[in-house]
């Protein structure tokens, strides 16, 4: 008998509230999920030791997890007595959600499964972001890829998760826009005018802090128990993760290491953003002869820029390095990882400069840290956005994973 006729389900509700037996049944199958998510595969033995829960309750949710299509059997592995394991891995095809990057001179829409793979995507560029340019390429986008969602599953879309930098109208000037071209941003609710588009819940966070928890998910991120996060993109933004958890803030912009005070000319005390950003490249690409779309599109060779690229990458680089310094001695990370909307080539350029750079500073009183690439580049803040409704219907805070573990 399937799940859905059995009427035992483990089609996810919301966990919170008193913890009577369904939503205590209901936690401990996202706890399962998340565990498998997070280590690949795990046997029923691995999954009752890092849980605390009984062999025959995570038996009885495995099961259950299987027979929705949640959770796939690998092949036994046999040890030296006993009886072989088991591991368990999530299904590509258990779950699909929808990712919608909103950036400053691109959109992109993402399918992804289960598993964090990215199934199709499709982009759309523009001189600056406006809400109707937005919605008209949800409304183009959104169907086709949907179509892609096998028909016995389409049950299983957990949502559309957006990713999109706060305060749009702040930055027409930099953008190149008309003036109060973009002030539509400011009393846009951006759920409620999706929600006229779509059935699908809604999920919505600040750009870079949903690449940060992407590359925490599907990238290098998992290696450490905590980092400090630099996106470059148009401009630069960050993230945190503290305890093996993605740690947004109380207003979800926490980790705006954009705002971080650096040392620029003259002395003068200037925001990150202002010094590492990519459009700084994209002004100084457009007096070479590059058209604005040149750096976005992915057409263009970036180190044909030759001189101009040299000199961004040593000034960005720079001032990276203080603003790691400042954020390490905020909070001692192990580790900074640094990522961004750029060829894989031009990101390892900047970690080994900021290296470097860092190298040279004064130290002292702040712990050794490491700098290091992150894994996802262009995609990081789409594969974030789509990993939301994926957390919201079927997985739990990673940061529980690592809590009371032997």
């Amino acid at each position: 008998m399937s799940s859905a006729e059995s009427g035992a389900s483990s089609a996810v509700v919301d966990p919170s509230g008193g913890a009577n037996q369904a939503r205590v049944r209901v936690y401990n199958e996202r706890l399962v999920l998340s565990l498998v998510r997070w280590h690949g595969s795990l046997s029923k033995a691995d999954i009752a030791r890092r849980s605390g829960l009984s062999a025959q309750t995570v038996t009885v949710i495995m099961r259950q997890l299987e027979a929705d299509g949640l959770l796939l059997k690998g092949e036994p592995v046999r040890g030296k007595v006993g009886q072989p394991s088991t591991p368990m891995r999530l299904n590509p095809e258990g779950a699909f959600a929808i990712g919608l990057k909103v950036d400053r001179r691109a959109s992109e829409m993402y399918l992804m499964d289960f598993a964090g793979t990215v199934r199709q995507s499709r982009r759309v560029g523009y001189a600056f972001p406006t809400p109707g340019r937005i919605m008209d390429f949800v409304a183009d986008t959104l169907p086709d890829l949907v179509s892609f969602v096998p028909t016995r599953r389409r049950d299983r879309l957990a949502g559309l998760g957006v990713a999109i930098p706060f305060e749009l109208w702040e930055w027409e000037q930099q953008l190149g826009a008309e003036p109060g071209s973009m002030e539509e941003w400011r009393d846009l609710d951006l759920a409620a005018e999706l929600s006229t588009a779509t059935d699908l819940p809604i999920y919505i966070q600040n750009d870079c802090t949903a690449a940060c928890g992407a590359e925490l998910l599907f990238g290098r991120g998992s290696a450490h128990t905590s980092y400090a996060y630099f996106h470059i993109g148009y401009f630069v933004g960050g993230g945190i993760v503290l305890d093996n958890a993605l740690w947004p803030g109380l207003t979800g912009n926490a980790g705006a290491l954009g705002t971080v005070r650096v040392e620029g000319e003259g002395g003068r005390m200037v925001p990150l953003l202002d010094c590492a950003s990519l459009h700084l490249l994209e002004d100084a690409a457009m007096e070479a002869g590059w058209e604005p779309q040149d750096l976005w599109s992915g057409e263009r060779d970036w180190e044909d820029l030759g001189p101009v690229l040299n000199a961004w990458v040593a000034r960005a680089s720079h001032h990276l390095a203080q603003a790691c310094l400042s954020v390490c001695s905020v909070v001692d990370f192990p580790a900074v990882m640094i990522d961004g909307t750029m060829p894989p080539a031009i990101r390892t350029r900047i970690v080994q400069a900021t290296t470097k750079a860092v190298e040279a500073l004064d130290q002292s009183g702040i712990s050794p840290f490491r700098i290091e690439e992150g894994s996802l580049g262009a995609e990081a803040q789409g594969r974030g956005a789509a990993s939301l409704p994926l957390m919201g219907r079927y997985l739990i805070d990673s940061g529980v994973l690592f809590r009371n573990q032997s």
